[in-house]
């Protein structure tokens, strides 16, 4: 009876084998994926900042070029060639160019997406994230009209 106890214990040992082996190499694929998604995830937010950021100020160069004379003297005249061109010239000069849109007296920009190289995620295939930004901007006079 005795060894009959030890011999299904010893079975029931020999089913286990290898089972913790196989829980931790589950468990450092999963937190090598999290690392690796915290870590490029983060630099691709980051780069998303930067364009939205240099979106908003090729917004904001164009809007002044929009009508340059009429920003202090009264009602705003656009030139939107002007506004256009200033922004473009602002984009060129970042790095990463894109779209600019005049309508009225507002800029809208949308710097174009740019791959974003990954690290640990490219040990996966993603070898790059795509990122782009937009902004806009209104140019008003002096007084505010």
């Amino acid at each position: 009876m005795v060894d009959a106890i030890r011999r299904a214990a010893a079975a029931r040992h020999r089913d286990e084998a290898g089972v913790f082996t196989a829980m931790v190499a589950v468990l450092a694929t999963a937190l090598f994926l999290l690392v690796g998604v915290v870590v490029d995830g983060g630099r691709a937010i980051a780069a998303h900042e930067q364009a939205t950021a240099e979106a908003e100020q090729a917004a904001r160069a164009g809007a002044d070029a929009l009508s340059r004379p009429s920003l202090h003297t009264g009602p705003i005249v656009p030139d939107a060639s002007a506004g256009v061109a200033a922004a473009e010239a602002y984009m060129v000069q970042a790095g990463h160019p894109g779209i600019t849109s005049v309508s009225g007296n507002m800029v809208n920009v949308r710097v174009s997406s740019y791959p974003v190289p990954t690290t640990l995620m490219g040990l996966l295939g993603f070898s790059a994230l795509s990122v782009g930004g937009q902004g806009s901007a209104q140019a008003v006079t002096r007084y505010g009209r």
